[in-house]
This record gives C-alpha cells, structure tokens and sequence, in this order.
C-alpha cells in the first residue's frame, strides 16, 4: 500500500465519521427578535404601549418642597412650642410631597377607555397650631405640630368609558367650571368642596357647547351623603377663542340644598387670561344648629360664607420663563381674600412659584363666626416659596 492510497483511506474514513455525527448535532434555534416599547401618539407625549396589548400608557407626577411663613389663617403658616420655657411661637410650615400620576387609554368599538390616578406622599407639619395636654384626662394630647409622614392620599383614581366616568375624582362643581386661578392658596374664600367617589357623563358636541351630570358621594362629617340619595351636579359649557362661559349647580342631597355658580373666562390678549366666577346657594338647613350634624353655615358645595361670593382674577405672561397670577375673593359674610404670585420656570419642569396672601375675615368678632382658615385673628398675612419639578 503506498502513502497515496493511505492518505485517501484516512480522508474516506473521517468523511464517514463527520457524517455519522452531524445526524445527532444538536440545532441552535435563532434567538428571538428583542420586543421594545412602542411609542403610542395617540393620547400625547410621553405614553407608550403596555407590551403584548393595545393599551397606551403613561407615567408621570412631580416632587414639590414649600417653604411657608406668616400667619396660619392665611394657609402659609405655623406655631411650635418653645422647646425650653414651653411658649407657643411662629414657626415654618414646610411640606416636602411626592405625587405619582398614571393615565392610560385604549381605543373600544364604545369609544377611549381610559383611566387615570393620582396618589400624593407628604412629609412635614401641619399648617396649624401645636396642642397642650388636658390635664384632667388621662390621654397624652400634647403635640408640638412636630415634621413627619403624613397620610397618604388618593386623589384620583377613576374609569372613563367614553363619556361616563366613575370612581375616585374631584367634584364636577370645581372641575367642570374651572378652580378660581393659578394662585397657589386659591381657597381663602372656599368656592366648594373636593375629593369624592362619581358616577357622571359628560357630553360634547364638537362646536364649543359641552355638559356634565355628576352623582357624587362627597367627603368629610358633612359632605358625605346619610342615604342612598346621591348629591346632584349639572353643568353647561359654551366655549370659543375669546374665552368661554360656564354654569353649574349642585343639589346638597344632606341639607337639602342647592348652590350654583357662574364663570366667565376672557383672553383679551395673547399673553393675559382674566376669569369673573360668583356664586349663589341657599342655606337655612346650613345653618341651622339643632341639625345633629350642624353645617356651621358651610356645606359640602356652598363653602363660602353666607349666600353669595365671587371669586375674580387672571395669570399675565410676562415672558416664555415667567408669569404672574392674582386673585381676589369675597363673601356675604365679608371674608376678604388677596392672593398674588410669580411663577418662573428655572427649566423646562422645574419652576419656582413665590407667593403672598392675605385674608381678612369679616366676622372674626362675632360669636357665630364660623373659622374656615382656622385664623387666631381678623387680618392674616402670609407668604409661601414652592419648588416644583414635574415630569
């Protein structure tokens, strides 16, 4: 045998071999495409779908700090006992809070299925007066009105198929009209309560003319409802390029009455918006205190003092970085209400708002005088510094 015909044996033989094997080799699949968030421009910036589904989602919120100083009955303000001789002294009213928002939206053959929630975390003390221990029980009362966690909220967390809407929200007699200004103490005079669960539809006809019928529970000792009987808002809206007008009214299902309100929204100029907004309610059971829960005058949509009150304002752009935002209000029971502020975005999501507000209240003196602020006298003076970022 010579080395040609060796080498050409060796070559059939490893041939047969390599043959034999690659019958059991074992196949390596081709990895899988790697599945990336989509983008969903359907509903805004910033959503995105949920993968495997065709529900677009969003996440966002924002980390507040305000630093508050003044008088407690202008809502900017504090006191604290003095740690050595126990006197009760002005303080910071300080809040640090973390909000976390949610939205999401999906298109159905019976229109957007959406929802949306909004939780808020805070830390700090309260914007009130510290307590000393009664003496004569044996619980410990006293509290300094020291920093610290604060309860957790859920501000909303509702469901909207279409028009109808239920859960968790703030009442359609605040949102539908609009809330009086861009001030951060709106409320010095009350223009109605918030937070309760509903069940509305809102309506709109594509030409400027909307509307919403609001079932609401309402909150609170006398907000919220004693029966199977629902609180009751309506509202119509007419809106253009001038501005819009809007009316609504709510039916209090506990007292048996009823508050309306009236706003008129102007843009006289590209860079100023001015709002007029009175309100109207009745308020014999409000006020009447053999009622075993008694109202003090104030019911869950009538907030204001007495039968009437307007609230007026307006935000004037300076520039593309700041803005400035006043408000003024007055009740029946001469509670008078003075906010004005700057607000200037240091970047884009973070801005700076400083603000002062003053409240005098009308019947401080009189014995029925009926404390919304928890004011310790006639005229309050206060003022507030807000950090916000937002995304």
């Amino acid at each position: 045998m010579n080395i040609k015909s060796l080498l050409l044996g060796s070559a059939a033989a490893l041939i047969a071999v390599s043959g034999a094997r690659a019958a059991d080799a074992v196949v390596v699949a081709e990895p899988e495409p790697a599945e990336y968030v989509k983008i969903c421009d359907v509903y805004g910036a910033g959503y995105f779908y949920i993968p495997g589904t065709e529900t677009c989602l969003r996440i966002g919120g924002y980390v507040r700090y305000d630093i508050g100083a003044g008088d407690v009955g202008s809502f900017d303000g504090a006191t604290s006992f003095d740690h050595k001789d126990g006197d009760e002294q002005d303080t910071f009213y300080k809040n640090a809070r973390f909000t976390l928002k949610t939205w999401t939206g999906q298109e159905t053959e019976l229109g957007t299925l959406k929802t949306y929630t909004e939780t808020r975390f805070n830390f700090g003390n309260r914007n009130g007066y510290p307590s000393a221990d009664d003496p004569t029980t044996e619980a410990d009362e006293f509290n300094s009105n020291p920093a610290g966690n604060k309860n957790v909220s859920l501000n909303f967390a509702w469901i909207q198929l279409g028009g109808l809407r239920v859960g968790k929200d703030e009442s359609a007699f605040d949102t539908f009209i609009g809330y009086a200004g861009n001030v951060l103490q709106d409320t010095l005079v009350p223009y109605g309560d918030f937070d309760t669960n509903v069940v509305q539809y809102y309506f709109d006809a594509g030409n400027g003319f909307s509307a919403v019928v609001s079932l609401e529970e309402g909150s609170g000792t006398v907000g919220t409802i004693d029966s199977y009987v629902p609180h009751v808002v309506g509202g119509v809206k007419y809106t253009q390029g001038w501005g819009a007008i809007t009316g609504v009214v709510a039916y209090d299902s506990n007292y048996e009455e009823v508050a309306g309100k009236v706003r008129l929204d102007i843009t006289p100029m590209q860079n100023l918006s001015l709002f007029i907004m009175g309100g109207y309610g009745t308020d014999d059971n409000l006020t009447d205190s053999s009622y075993a829960i008694d109202a003090g005058g104030r019911g869950f949509y009538k907030q204001w003092g007495g039968n009437w009150a307007f609230w007026g304002g307006g935000t004037y752009t300076i520039n593309e970085k700041t803005s400035f935002n006043a408000q003024v209000s007055y009740d029946e029971w001469k509670n008078l209400g003075v906010a004005a502020n700057i607000a200037y975005d240091v970047v884009p999501g973070f801005t700076v708002t400083a603000e002062v507000d003053y409240l005098n209240a009308g019947k401080f003196d009189d014995a029925n005088f009926s404390n919304f602020t928890n004011a310790d006298k006639k005229s309050s003076i206060g003022g507030l510094l807000r950090f916000q970022r937002s995304f």
